[in-house]
């Protein structure tokens, strides 16, 4: 386990978990809904390893995290209604679907060409995203659908470190899930409400 301060992430441990992901390795880390699984998206040994830990078939795609808006434009197209909309909103508790540009490898994408993309308010997960220089899966860190989620890391060591090559404490966190809200279309609809407000869309 290792120990990184949500409100500051120390540099150095933050560039020692991205050269772990740039290796091929599966992390779990907290983010500003829930604990987390995840790897680089362009590693897809790993990004398969994820899909056998989850249980879920390769054509069902999972989310990945970005460090801004500027950071989704290179991997998403959005329209000038969406990227209002996103501008006002993250980084937050949302995750937006769109529709994908090539740069995105197929596996992390659906058969309609779409990728749920979040912009997380956490410190730890920017400067992740930040100092490995593109985009890193995310899924809640839960095996078994009948499982609850749980908030501290500690917890976690106990169900998956036989699992995953590293847990990041960043703290506890209330675990709830993101907001989803689809961009692909003329107007924004709500997939399912969670943490993120959605009022204002």
């Amino acid at each position: 386990m290792l120990n990184i301060n949500p409100d500051n992430p120390q540099v150095r441990l933050i560039a020692q978990v991205a050269d772990r992901l740039r290796r091929g390795d599966v992390i779990c880390y907290p983010t500003d809904t829930i604990y987390g699984i995840g790897c680089d998206i362009f590693n897809q040994k790993a990004v398969k390893r994820i899909h056998q830990l989850k249980r879920r078939p390769t054509h069902k795609p999972f989310s990945f995290m970005c460090s801004s808006l500027k950071n989704v434009s290179q991997y998403c197209h959005i329209s000038n209604q969406a990227y209002r909309l996103m501008k006002r909103h993250l980084p937050g508790a949302y995750t937006f679907i769109l529709p994908t540009m090539k740069i995105v490898p197929r596996i992390m994408t659906s058969k309609q060409k779409t990728v749920g993309i979040r912009v997380p308010d956490n410190n730890i997960c920017l400067a992740l995203v930040e100092a490995l220089g593109n985009p890193i899966l995310t899924t809640s860190a839960i095996l078994n659908a009948d499982e609850e989620p749980v908030g501290e890391a500690y917890e976690l060591e106990e169900k998956l470190a036989n699992v995953v090559d590293l847990i990041i404490d960043g703290g506890p966190i209330y675990p709830e899930p993101s907001t989803v809200i689809s961009l692909t279309g003329s107007e924004p609809v709500i997939l399912r409400e969670g943490k993120g407000d959605s009022e204002s869309f």
